[in-house]
């Protein structure tokens, strides 16, 4: 028996070796329901077509959902708990949440809980749901929502009260692999309650339907063979058993959907709601007499004392490989050991306890948000043979021009309640954290994006399944770069050359898509449209601008210059290993040249606002001469910031092993001096005789530096605010054609409808922004060195290096989630359950973004995704591997 120390990283080992230690993982969704893959509607009304209260009477065509589900990687067996106090409505099989219409700000879940750890193999997974004893509040939050408007913050579930005199019980529900298919599961029901109380717990075993949709298709089987043992047959994983502790009555239906019910035709079932019926309705016609189905679930009922506790276990396994309860609980411990070890080894340099348990939450949120998704668009447009054909509008609707991609492969997903879908630069940024703990997974998923079932033939990378071709912003090439650093680091050699050529190649397609299609006069500024900052703008930048023509992009510039430095790093990495990349990288470089000559303030078109000290968005329209009139939008947001990304040190070791690319700079410098000159600092060696990158000089750097470091615009005590505050006593206003348009500092929740008013870029702090300037700022002192100092914050004459104000961004965040000298986490705001009660206080919800004054979580509650970051910035911070000569100022 291995050490436990090294039991995780030889499973991680063992899986390059082919032993399946990831078939199985927690990749059942959260919210299969109202998503466009189960949308069948006319007008594409995903929210309406598919609800919450059908989705437990009908049949999924692409995936499950269920609460601390699990599934193998192509679902076709599916795990999860349901349970019932005795008071509900329905059987609790699904998270409850709003739709968009419902919520006063969008979609929310409205649920309490908690991913609470696993490891990157899943070989230990614990999890927490808190389950009120009385009647789920389910039309009172409903009503609360509806009740309030765009101004107020959300209803949740713990603003009913019903958490206050802990009526409730915290579900612990916990997995252990005694193999890489033998699942042990153990759930606890907490009694947190003042008096004893009921409640039913049923651990499901279920399949994905894949044989209603077209005929001939072989069906599965379940079947009850004993007491507590059900019988699994499945084509496509072979025989497996699930034995039930205490031998429980078992329930047993068909995963098929309840037309009576819905439609009013069919026949008697039983039905995907048959066991729903069952325990709360007692109907026993409602389950299979002949206990087979494709659907069962076990079913334990106990009163619970006061502080008492009600323990459930249940194990799978293949047919072949008999498993049973005796040394269950052992399994269980050992994994938790190994998995302290393997997180102990991790965090050796984080002295804070409150930091490391953090920093494990947030790695356990990553892990937990792995999620199958299936989607064939082709497929989803024609319909199924034997399902009625769907409406004719649909052919030329949503997704349309996306034909070729069909996914069926496990991703790491936003938020697998409220984005159960993967979003482009959401998952490049997940990469960054998961390449700290599963680097192979992490390449996987940058590959995976670029394969040719999801990149567009033209080269486009899907944005997220609402609308593939919708832009995000193109961060593809530096998350690579980065997952790639990491893994050499962890791997002590040259590091996975194999991956970061596969990815570089098929960036190429992608990159010269972004320059045909999103740079409008061929000028090397960029649009882009929203490029995921929803409402930052005065306009609705993905839609027709009100004003005609179209908006010259500081942010989709600015990403573009970003790029062009990703990409010239990737290749030059690559000639030290084959001299032909070398030419790749200077054309590269060569654009990154251009687009700083467009940013620069050259006859006019430039987007630098030499007055201000910032960068604008400009607006580009048709004057009556036959000529352009250009209007800069002097908002101050992030927008403006974005040009600190595009920054790249050049270590001069690494140039002297690429003598024709050094060769061309060479050139460049003499022949085009009007060009090069205007890159910031790249004549001038800086620290270690480097040489600088940078679409921002130094002056620009310190007019920038000095309104982000500034309390009174950008700073905020807990990150780097969206928009300056500055707007909220000044805000932007433009008028045209009799309409007036405003950008207010909102700090908290969005009061503006644009993307469905559940995002907010207009004041609050963003995690994956707030990590790039991080990350930048590392750079640009890597250059600079102690010798560049600025004021932070600004007016204070506290003076700090460029490293230090990165350190101080990064530890203002972490005041986000770690507790402050007076004990409380700025995340849980006001909510004095969540900040004192020891039952709450430690749980840690990773919301998608954060109010700009308090720091309370607002968004979805489960964006660990990219809010995960926050792993990386609590991880001690380790200099470039001196042998990897190329390191550009990234820290890892």
């Amino acid at each position: 028996m291995p050490d436990p120390a090294d039991a995780e990283h030889l499973r991680l080992a063992e899986i390059r070796n082919g032993i399946p230690w990831r078939r199985w993982g927690p990749y059942l969704s959260e919210r299969q329901w109202g998503t466009v893959r189960e949308d069948y509607s006319r007008g594409g009304t995903a929210w309406d077509e598919f609800s919450h209260d059908h989705a437990r009477s009908r049949a999924y065509r692409w995936g499950e959902d269920g609460i601390a589900g699990i599934s193998d990687e192509r679902q076709l067996l599916c795990l999860a708990v349901a349970l019932w106090n005795g008071r509900d409505p329905i059987l609790k099989e699904r998270l409850f949440g709003l739709t968009n219409s419902e919520g006063n700000h969008g979609e929310d879940v409205k649920e309490l809980y908690y991913y609470l750890d696993s490891t990157p193999t899943h070989s230990w997974m614990r999890m927490l749901y808190k389950y009120p004893q009385r009647e789920f509040p389910y039309e009172a939050l409903v009503k609360g929502n509806r009740e309030r408007g765009p101004r107020d913050r959300e209803f949740e579930l713990i603003d009913t009260g019903i958490f206050n005199d802990d009526r409730y019980f915290d579900v612990e529900v916990e997995y252990a692999k005694a193999g890489p298919a033998q699942i042990l599961v153990r759930i606890t029901a907490h009694n947190r309650g003042p008096e004893a109380a009921e409640i039913h717990v049923l651990p499901h075993a279920w399949f994905r339907n894949t044989w209603s949709w077209e005929p001939g298709r072989p069906k599965p089987s379940l079947a009850v063979t004993a007491p507590g043992r059900l019988e699994i047959n499945h084509p496509g994983l072979g025989p497996h058993v699930v034995l039930f502790d205490k031998a429980p009555v078992v329930y047993c239906c068909e995963n098929e959907t309840n037309t009576p019910r819905l439609y009013g035709v069919g026949g008697p079932g039983p039905f995907k709601d048959g066991i729903h019926e069952r325990v709360v309705h007692g109907r026993s016609d409602a389950v299979a007499a002949n206990a087979r189905g494709t659907k069962a679930a076990a079913h334990y009922t106990a009163a619970v004392p006061s502080g008492g506790r009600l323990v459930v276990r249940a194990l799978l396994h293949p047919a072949g490989e008999p498993l049973g309860f005796d040394g269950f609980d052992a399994v269980f411990a050992r994994r938790r050991e190994e998995a302290d070890a393997f997180y102990g080894a991790l965090q050796k340099n984080i002295e804070s306890p409150d930091e490391r348990a953090v920093q494990r939450q947030a790695l356990a949120g990553m892990l937990w948000s792995k999620q199958f998704f299936a989607y064939d668009v082709r497929r989803w447009l024609r319909g199924d043979p034997a399902q009625p054909p769907p409406p004719p509008e649909r052919a030329a609707g949503r997704n349309a021009d996306w034909k070729h991609f069909e996914a069926c492969d496990v991703l790491s997903m936003p938020d697998k309640w409220e984005y159960p879908w993967f979003a482009a630069w959401d998952l490049a940024f997940h990469c960054v954290p998961l390449a700290m703990i599963d680097a192979e997974f992490a390449k996987q998923q940058l590959l995976l994006l670029t394969n040719d079932r999801y990149m567009h033939p033209n080269g486009q990378l899907p944005a997220y399944e609402w609308a593939f071709g919708d832009v995000n912003p193109p961060v593809h090439a530096w998350s690579s770069w980065r997952v790639f650093q990491a893994d050499r680091l962890q791997r002590g050699d040259d590091g996975d050359l194999r991956f970061l050529e596969t990815v570089f190649i098929k960036l190429l397609l992608n990159f010269t898509w972004w320059v045909n299609r999103k740079d409008q006069r061929g000028n090397n500024i960029f649009q882009g449209g929203f490029l995921g900052l929803d409402n930052i703008g005065i306009f609705d930048r993905s839609a027709p601008l009100p004003t005609g023509g179209y908006l010259d992009q500081s942010d989709g510039t600015s990403w573009m210059a970003m790029y062009s430095l990703n990409m010239m790093r990737i290749a030059l990495e690559l000639s030290l290993h084959d001299p032909g990349y070398e030419d790749i990288a200077t054309k590269f470089f060569e654009h990154f040249l251009l687009i700083v000559e467009a940013m620069d303030a050259i006859g006019g078109d430039g987007l630098w606002d030499d007055a201000d000290g910032f960068f604008y968005d400009w607006l580009d329209l048709p004057a009556g001469d036959g000529g352009r009139r250009k209007i800069p939008l002097r908002i101050r947001n992030m927008v403006g910031l974005i040009p600190l990304f595009a920054v790249q040190v050049l270590d001069p070791r690494l140039l002297d092993r690429l003598p024709a690319f050094k060769a061309r700079l060479d050139w460049l410098r003499v022949h085009r001096p009007e060009l090069t000159a205007r890159v910031a600092r790249w004549n001038v060696p800086g620290e270690g005789e480097r040489q600088l990158l940078s679409i921002v000089e130094g002056d620009r750097l310190r007019a920038i530096l000095r309104r982000m470091l500034d309390e009174g615009e950008f700073l905020a005590p807990h990150g780097v605010r969206a928009l300056s505050r500055e707007h909220r006593d000044r805000p932007f206003g433009f008028d045209w054609d009799g309409h007036h348009y405003e950008v207010r500092y909102t700090p908290g929740e969005s009061d503006s409808g644009l993307f469905g008013g559940n995002s907010n870029w207009r004041g609050p702090v963003w995690m994956p922004v707030n990590y790039l300037l991080v990350e930048s700022l590392h750079k640009f002192h890597h250059y600079y060195g102690d010798s560049f100092t600025i004021e932070c914050p600004t007016g204070t004459g506290n003076r700090m290096s460029l490293l230090e104000v990165a350190d101080e961004i990064a530890d203002r965040l972490g005041r986000l989630f770690v507790r402050n000298d007076e004990g409380r986490r700025l995340v849980f705001g006001t909510s004095d359950k969540e900040q004192r009660d020891p039952a709450f206080r430690d749980l840690i919800q990773f919301y998608e973004y954060f109010d700009g004054e308090t720091g309370r979580g607002i968004g979805a509650s489960h964006q660990t995704g990219w809010t995960g970051l926050i792993a990386k910035l609590i991880h001690p911070h380790r200099p470039p591997h001196p042998e990897h000569i190329g390191g550009s100022g990234e820290r890892d």
